[in-house]
């Protein structure tokens, strides 16, 4: 992973992890052992889902670019599903608390969203080429296949 890409997963993750570690102390006085294994597993399955979601929309965006689109709206649909199938397997466990782990979970998405706004909106991302000179070389000459 490129250093730009790996400071950018920091500015997200660091945030997101932060509000689980509360949500998770939270919990832990509101529920109890139970509450805070809850909160625990939400957090751990948000930061783990978009992190992971992350990564291949950057992957996809430097390898195939033309299916950048796409493939975000397939991943999120695939992250819906996986989070679907998760609570049905355990939707009536007495492992954790269903209550705490559902808001760990949003708490942790929702601070990842605004996170992941802020950071892309700080990045300096280029919207001109750099360097002109090199493109009008390669104009000049044509095309080098």
């Amino acid at each position: 992973m490129p250093s730009n890409d790996a400071r950018n997963l920091l500015q997200i993750a660091a945030p997101a992890a932060a509000a689980g570690v509360i949500a998770v102390a939270v919990s832990a006085a509101v529920a109890g052992g139970k509450g805070a294994l809850g909160a625990a597993v939400g957090t751990l399955l948000a930061v783990l889902f978009m992190g992971i979601g992350l990564y291949v929309l950057q992957w996809t965006a430097k390898t195939l670019p033309q299916l950048f689109q796409a493939m975000g709206l397939m991943l999120y649909m695939a992250q819906l599903l996986l989070l679907l199938i998760f609570v049905a397997v355990f939707k009536s466990t007495s492992l954790f608390n269903a209550k705490t782990f559902a808001v760990s979970l949003v708490v942790t998405t929702v601070v990842w969203m605004a996170a992941q706004a802020r950071a892309h909106m700080k990045a300096k991302i280029f919207y001109v080429d750099p360097n002109p000179e090199k493109s009008e070389r390669r104009e000049k000459t044509g095309p080098s296949s």
